[in-house]
């Protein structure tokens, strides 16, 4: 299985598309797309989606894990990263990649074993799983790549594949959606 793990936002959208096979992990590829701050945010998103594209068509991913969002402070940010969340997930549906959430807790979780684990600590278990000579940088890449193994871990047993297929309809799991490959 091909997973593309998404870090959402709009100055940086970090990627990590690794391959997941007999509960091993290779590393395909990883990186960020990115937009200047003095771009119209329009326009930012317009180059998102575009990269988005170029991205998924490189890779051709079976499916992709991105970030849950949640509102804390700053709403307006988010409302933003939302925004650009909604072309990145127009753009896998375009392209008939299923798509997952999870929250960071269960990143954390997934990857580290500990669901209040630190920032540190997720990137370095991400570079170990991986055996990489280092963390994947910027820090939004890392994130990416924890998300991807997020997935990897949680899809990886048959019973993790019977119970995402007997709660796909309400949304258990993380799964938003599924749309039938032709």
């Amino acid at each position: 299985m091909r997973i593309i793990g998404i870090d959402p936002g709009y100055a940086i959208v970090g990627y990590g598309v690794l391959d997941y096979s007999r509960a091993q992990f290779s590393v395909v590829n990883y990186g960020a797309i990115t937009t200047d701050a003095g771009t119209s945010f329009d326009l930012r998103l317009m180059e998102i989606y575009n990269d988005m594209n170029k991205v998924l068509d490189m890779f051709q991913p079976d499916c992709m894990s991105i970030e849950k969002l949640y509102f804390t402070n700053n709403k307006t940010t988010g409302i933003d990263v939302a925004q650009a969340r909604g072309v990145i997930l127009l753009s896998a549906v375009q392209h008939d990649v299923d798509i997952y959430e999870y929250t960071p807790m269960q990143v954390k979780q997934a990857v580290v074993g500990y669901g209040k684990a630190e920032k540190h600590q997720v990137q370095e278990m991400v570079k170990n799983i991986l055996r990489l000579n280092e963390i994947p940088k910027p820090d939004d890449t890392a994130d990416a790549v924890a998300l991807a193994i997020c997935h990897g871990h949680s899809s990886g047993s048959q019973l993790s594949a019977l119970i995402a297929k007997a709660t796909e309809n309400d949304g258990a799991r993380g799964k938003i959606f599924h749309r039938n490959k032709r």
